[in-house]
């Protein structure tokens, strides 16, 4: 009876795609490069916390959530490592592209370790990441919110990035928003499929779109 209790959990975590914790750092199979459209971080979570990024003077648009080793099914996450972790300037350094710092430590704290890599090495490795993929301008240009299907979005990042097949980015939406691009990136950082527990798109047809403040 035991057995197959085991046996269910097995197969019950497994069809849920849920994450790891603890894994063995280094162990996965691609990356999944998160950009968050900032507006909607701002009215969901960070006007609460008054956070820098959602001034009225920040004119912040596609922000860097993370980048964040992954399964073909799940993720893993807080993997040991005796890798050092990384200093406050360092981290600091990275809020140009992720907003704060304070994100930039959680960011390695829950998935950098995980990648194996030295703290210096996958913040460099982020920013890389970052720099090889376009973020549309077009919805920097908004003067108001608007209501647009979320596949527009996708289909913006296709237009700007050639090498990108719809399999391989997804849209999420919260709260009725355009929330965050998500694409799938190999360990050398070229576009790859993503799997089945990321490839799920946003399929609102009238999802909200706040503009840049």
């Amino acid at each position: 009876m035991r057995a197959l209790l085991i046996l269910l959990l097995g197969c019950a975590l497994t069809a849920s795609g849920a994450h790891a914790e603890g894994e063995r750092a280094g162990s996965f199979d691609y990356y999944v490069l998160a950009l968050s459209w900032t507006p909607t971080w701002c009215a969901t979570t960070g006007d609460a916390r008054n956070a820098l990024e959602c001034a009225d003077s920040a004119d912040a648009a596609w922000t860097l959530h993370g980048l964040w080793p992954q399964y073909h099914r799940g993720w893993p996450s807080f993997c040991p490592t005796s890798q050092r972790p990384p200093s406050r300037q360092m981290t600091e350094a990275m809020s140009d592209i992720m907003g704060s710092g304070g994100l930039a430590w959680y960011q390695w704290k829950k998935h950098g370790r995980c990648t194996g890599l030295s703290a210096p090495a996958y913040f460099a490795l982020t920013r890389e990441a970052w720099g090889r993929i376009a973020r549309p301008e077009v919805f920097q240009q908004l003067t108001r919110p608007v209501k647009l299907p979320a596949r527009v979005v996708e289909e913006a990042f296709l237009k700007e990035n050639p090498g990108l097949d719809p399999d391989m980015l997804t849209i999420t939406c919260r709260n009725g928003r355009i929330a965050e691009a998500r694409l799938c990136l190999s360990r050398d950082l070229n576009p790859v499929p993503c799997g089945q527990d990321v490839v799920r798109d946003c399929r609102l047809e009238n999802a909200l779109l706040d503009p840049v403040r």
